[in-house]
């Protein structure tokens, strides 16, 4: 990682941003300031079926409410058009980085669903694990159409990284299968277009939420096969969890930071709010945010 690093966030709008986005906000900033490095804002927007407009043009509005400003790009300069920072906007970036795979390793047409999947685990006890697919795909070598995967071999073994939160962590590159970075509705995987996008917009720093440890060991070996020189560094901080231990999620029905804020709540009150709920401060109170910046580190 460079002195001066890059780091983003990088929301999807299928739905209003939450506390469990503003709490990865903090730490996104809280680490661009402790390391004196950048934030970028990226549009995460590969999913066509579950993002909407709304959901990108409320975001935006509710990071201008919270005083949160990236360093690049402004939330104007994404409201004025397509950018290189909103991934619908880069579809040839994305089929640019699919080429120099299949210049890199074995990429292939798979027609395994997740019923697929199911009926192996149920077969065998447990679920697909290790490289390939249940179906053989890549031995099968089907011809390419929309309404099927596109995966990529990545091998066996694992990746192994030091991370600012958790320290030495590894895993397996293949845990679930080999990597698709299509999906059998055209969309660009999350998997395989964070990748590409970090690598583009030069960013060295990921500062995510602990349930996407797991992708990480694909992450690396994928950079590593598109001809990244080297992984970023990872920072996986904790979650909001509900009283259950589930994640807070929009998909719940997890109050929005806008609905709050219309309410009369105060972006001080937020910041503390989720600053508590991952255990940076003891009980929420309200703080601003230059301050509640310092406390990730």
């Amino acid at each position: 990682m460079r002195s001066s690093p890059g780091t983003r966030f990088a929301p999807a709008p299928t739905g209003r941003l939450h506390l469990g986005h503003l709490a990865n906000a903090i730490y996104v900033w809280g680490f661009a300031r402790r390391l004196g490095g950048r934030v970028l804002l990226r549009i995460e927007d590969h999913d066509r079926q579950r993002c909407r407009p709304e959901y990108e043009t409320a975001l935006l509005d509710d990071l201008d409410r919270l005083g949160l400003a990236a360093d690049e790009p402004t939330t104007d300069a994404l409201r004025a058009g397509p950018s290189t920072y909103r991934q619908s906007d880069n579809d040839s970036g994305y089929a640019a980085g699919l080429d120099r795979l299949r210049d890199a390793t074995d990429v292939y047409a798979c027609d395994c669903s997740r019923s697929t999947f199911a009926s192996w685990r149920d077969a065998h006890g447990r679920p697909w694990s290790g490289p390939g697919c249940p179906g053989g795909c890549l031995t099968r070598r089907l011809d390419p159409r929309p309404d099927l995967t596109m995966r990529i071999a990545l091998g066996e073994g694992d990746e192994a990284w030091d991370d600012l939160v958790l320290g030495p962590s590894s895993g397996p590159v293949s845990a679930e299968g080999d990597l698709p970075v299509r999906d059998r509705n055209g969309n660009w995987t999350y998997g395989f277009c964070v990748v590409v996008d970090d690598l583009r917009h030069d960013v060295d720093l990921v500062v995510r939420g602990e349930d996407l440890v797991d992708a990480t060991p694909a992450q690396i070996r994928l950079g590593r096969l598109v001809r990244r020189p080297s992984p970023p560094t990872f920072a996986h901080h904790p979650l909001i969890r509900r009283p259950d231990g589930s994640k807070l999620s929009k998909a719940d029905g997890a109050t929005a930071i806008g609905e709050l804020l219309d309410a009369g709540r105060f972006a001080d009150e937020l910041f503390g709010d989720a600053a508590s709920a991952v255990g940076l401060l003891d009980q929420g109170r309200p703080i601003p945010l230059d301050n509640v910046l310092e406390l990730v580190g």
